[in-house]
């Protein structure tokens, strides 16, 4: 007997986002749609959620990315917040972490380069710095590239001699290197320099970092002037030496940056449905750099959506300046201002110039964003035909959006250490790259094989883990390799359940000659592509871009082990006592060597603390 009764017909967009609005309150917060799959759609933020959302419901009247984000919506979320401000932190946030389909994304953020002056030691250490700022010190930044970044680490080391080195180098120093002979370095390691001088030069150069150039150049003119009064010509030639750096770095650098002490100039250039949002980094009245990143956003953005969403979300997790110059000017400007104002903990002022230095200085970075989106476009168009040629060659059921692609690499299994590299329509995805460090139980790291399979689990076990958190998923998995190494990779695959993925190995021809590799798919015989096949050249590139990322994290890895101080693991021996143990034994090899009697015998050294010492070398 059939059952006739009818079932209910599936509930629209519109009518799903209307029974929300019945509960929804009239205070600020943010929201986010989910698709028939769980995936987040749109993430947004209302002053009054209520009456936000009710405009969803209604089933004209909107255009046609968001009536189509309306009708695949299945279910959605909201975060009541205290204030407006709250809520568009908060939408910036998830944004960035969820990546939705239908908000404008700033693909490529990444981690920019700080210079930073530590203050976690009596002899203050310059440095580059890149990542969350867990060292305490004075961090000034960003540059727009490491190159930049050299380039005034260099000026300050000529201006302010403070040292670079780290502190295992530092403690173990007896006689000053080379850099405190070429005046680099003021010598603080040998005691060459008293703490207090030292402490002023680490002050000098954070005034200059902090935009007082003008006031220090004429202290050391000062002081240069009466040095030569005094007769005193040495040390005149050295403040000489230190204004003429000074002078070098502050002089124009392309871009005048005349009467601008710290902003970033930030201009939107359209074309074709595209955009590039150009940054300039003004910074202590230097031009620091500049970069260029490419929103994914619909055809239908305007510049200002655009460049509201790029500032939201380039600032969510950095400080602004406290002048953001613009080529266009967001709605929200009050809102947005507060915002990054809150986050930076100072007032920042979102400002468009209509005339002066400052319209120059924003006319200049829309002129390169409007050129680095040409050359971008161009590059695009021929991407485009190589990432169809490798879809044909795969098999894959539409062009790539990402292609992963893995490579190992040891020294008899030591210093083990996976790459993975990314690419797309925008060709490498250089802050998705990821290293993989094997050791321990991890994988058998003299066996390429163990090494593969023990990649695949940890890169597919976190998708799997954060795929509900927008965590990416590749179109494609590029193995170089051949069949054994694509055995080991499917295997893994089968036992996590992501079978979907298609993937495909990699391997060198015969006498490793390029023009001969070999491609393996599952279930199908190994192939070859003509030696004149652009894709051929294209898959060349990106094996040999795994193959350069994977041996370059090795080598560094091998350096690092050779470098290292086998006191730094000790715990419980700081700069100190490992200076102490260094001076009394000459050596870590001696330490590591030493009788207890012996380390109990150090002057500074505890009778805990040698047995400590002592402990720790028996057990390692």
């Amino acid at each position: 007997m059939s059952d006739d009764t009818p079932t209910e017909p599936q509930k629209s967009g519109p009518e799903i986002i209307a029974e929300y609005v019945r509960n929804l309150p009239t205070k600020p917060g943010v929201y986010r749609m989910f698709g028939e799959d769980g995936a987040v759609l749109y993430v947004g933020k209302a002053r009054n959620l209520k009456a936000r959302v009710s405009n969803y419901a209604k089933s004209g009247g909107h255009n046609n990315r968001i009536g189509l984000m309306i009708s695949l919506t299945r279910s959605m979320e909201f975060v009541v917040t205290s204030t407006e401000t709250e809520a568009l932190l908060l939408e910036a946030n998830l944004i960035k972490k969820l990546k939705p389909r239908f908000n404008i994304l700033l693909r490529d953020d990444k981690s920019f380069p700080y210079i930073l002056i530590r203050r976690d030691h009596s002899a203050p250490q310059l440095r580059k710095h890149r990542g969350a700022r867990k060292v305490k010190g004075d961090y000034f930044g960003p540059f727009a590239s490491v190159g930049a970044v050299n380039y005034t680490l260099n000026t300050l080391q000529k201006a302010f001699m403070l040292r670079t080195c780290t502190d295992s180098v530092y403690d173990g120093r007896s006689r000053p290197c080379m850099l405190y002979q070429i005046k680099r370095c003021a010598g603080p390691c040998v005691d060459l320099v008293t703490p207090e001088t030292y402490d002023g030069l680490v002050n000098q150069a954070t005034d200059f970092l902090r935009g007082k150039s003008n006031a220090l150049r004429e202290d050391l003119q000062d002081k240069m002037q009466t040095a030569s009064d005094d007769l005193d010509f040495e040390a005149a030639a050295k403040l000489r030496d230190r204004i003429k750096a000074i002078a070098a770095v502050t002089t124009d650098q392309g871009i005048n940056p005349a009467g601008v002490e710290e902003a970033d100039v930030i201009a939107v250039a359209q074309s074709g449905g595209k955009s590039c949002v150009q940054v300039f980094f003004f910074r202590a009245g230097q031009n620091w750099g500049n970069q260029s990143f490419f929103p994914r956003h619909d055809i239908d953005a305007s510049p200002c959506d655009v460049i509201t969403a790029f500032i939201a979300q380039f600032y969510d997790d950095r400080p602004a300046p406290g002048l953001l110059l613009l080529s266009d000017l967001p709605d929200d400007k009050t809102l947005l201002a507060e915002a990054l104002s809150l986050r930076a903990d100072r007032k920042v002022s979102l400002h468009k110039p209509t005339r002066g230095e400052k319209r120059k200085l924003v006319s200049q970075t829309h002129h390169n964003a409007r050129e680095a989106l040409a050359r971008r476009m161009s590059e695009s168009a021929t991407q485009t035909q190589l990432l169809l040629g490798v879809q044909k060659v795969f098999g894959l059921e539409a062009s790539p959006e990402r292609i992963e692609v893995y490579d190992n690499s040891h020294i008899q299994g030591s210093n083990a250490l996976g790459g993975m590299v990314v690419a797309g329509p925008d060709g490498f995805e250089k802050n998705h790259y990821r290293k993989f460090n094997m050791k321990g139980d991890d994988a058998a790291t003299n066996d390429d094989f163990a090494m593969m399979a023990a990649m695949m689990r940890r890169r597919f076990s976190r998708m799997l883990k954060e795929k509900d958190d927008g965590h990416p998923v590749p179109d494609l998995v590029l193995i170089d390799g051949g069949k054994g190494q694509l055995s080991s990779v499917l295997e893994v695959m089968e036992e996590l359940g992501v079978m979907d993925i298609p993937v495909a190995a990699i391997a060198k021809g015969p006498e490793r000659d390029a023009g001969k590799e070999a491609f393996y798919i599952p279930g199908k015989p190994p192939f070859k592509l003509p030696q004149n096949d652009p894709v051929l050249y294209y898959l060349q590139r990106l094996r040999d871009e795994a193959h350069r990322f994977a041996i370059g994290g090795h080598r560094a890895k091998r350096k690092k082990a050779l470098t290292e101080n086998p006191l730094d693991g000790v715990p419980g021996v700081g700069p100190g006592r490992k200076k102490a143990l260094l001076a009394h034994f000459g050596s870590a090899k001696a330490v590591r060597d030493a009788a207890l009697a012996d380390l109990e015998g150090v002057e500074g050294i505890s009778g805990t603390m040698a047995q400590r010492v002592y402990d720790w070398f028996q057990n390692n």
